[in-house]
């Protein structure tokens, strides 16, 4: 399987299932999009941001159909500014490549740097897919393995509102 192998010892290690799903590399939204047909599942959208200062950074996981308006998840942090990381900033706190960006990638924030802002519409969905830290493959995750993924990242995280 394509991904971090240290990802799937830890499912493993969880007790956590997931769905495998190759596929060429899907950088974007519209290029996953090609791949998703016959995939029950509900599709994320995942943005890496940093706040004005540069010393705060979160990602926020929404349901890919969804525009986000950052100024109004600007209003709601009160850290100022907020704008999209750089591919350097990327790879220090997530260890992952522009295009592949996943909640996956919590793996290797050691230090639970990274604060996760998640849709709460998404509590409906009962299975989720992201990449596994590369972009030539999907997961599929229910909703309740997911949460458990995110409890033993020891990052934290909220469910709001996004609109």
């Amino acid at each position: 399987m394509r991904g971090d192998k240290r990802l799937y010892d830890l499912f493993n290690k969880l007790g956590i299932a997931v769905e495998y799903h190759k596929h060429p590399a899907a950088p974007t939204i519209e290029e996953a999009q090609k791949h998703w047909e016959g995939i029950d599942s509900t599709h994320c959208k995942n943005l890496f941001f940093r706040n004005h200062k540069g010393n705060k950074h979160y990602l926020v996981i929404l349901h890919y159909k969804q525009q986000l308006v950052i100024r109004d998840l600007e209003q709601r942090l009160k850290q100022g500014k907020i704008s999209f990381a750089s591919d350097k900033r990327l790879e220090k706190y997530l260890g992952l490549k522009a295009g592949s960006v996943s909640p996956f990638g919590l793996i290797n924030d050691k230090e639970n740097h990274v604060h996760l802002f998640i849709d709460k519409e998404l509590k409906k969905a009962k299975r989720l897919s992201f990449h596994p830290n590369i972009n030539t493959a999907s997961l599929i995750i229910s909703f309740n393995d997911f949460i458990k993924f995110l409890d033993n990242s020891g990052n934290s995280y909220e469910f709001i509102e996004l609109y």
